[in-house]
């Protein structure tokens, strides 16, 4: 898969999050793997690397989103643009292979494809103040 193929995958699984408990999130990306992923074994590890990199650190990544969100907390974002937001908040600041510019824009293009109308200017606007 490619990059992006991949930051979909990991989108696809961390929006999963806000239909499910923590708890049931394993037997969650068990059935993401076998039914809606079809990912090669090292994808596999990547996509389940990544996102439990993410999860570890929701809580911060929700709280920086807080602050640097003027007039919207995490609680009133719609669900996609969230889990969007969140994926390129932790690639901003915690995976060193990814430039800011590359999820900015990568997480732009995951709005254009799964968020509403606004959703893309919405990202782009929260994510310049992390770059």
């Amino acid at each position: 898969m490619s990059r992006r193929e991949l930051r979909e995958q990991i989108f696809k699984l961390l929006f999963r999050i806000e239909f499910n408990t923590l708890e049931e999130m394993t037997l969650q990306q068990k059935l993401f793997f076998e039914d809606d992923c079809a990912a090669d074994a090292k994808d596999t590890e990547y996509i389940s690397s990544k996102y439990q990199k993410i999860v570890d650190k929701l809580e911060t990544i929700d709280s920086m989103l807080n602050e640097k969100a003027e007039n919207w907390d995490t609680a009133r974002m719609g669900k996609v643009d969230l889990t969007i937001l969140r994926l390129a908040v932790y690639e901003i600041n915690y995976d060193e292979d990814v430039p800011t510019g590359v999820a900015i824009n990568e997480a732009v293009e995951l709005a254009k494809k799964f968020g509403q109308d606004a959703s893309p200017s919405f990202i782009n606007g929260i994510l310049a103040k992390f770059a």
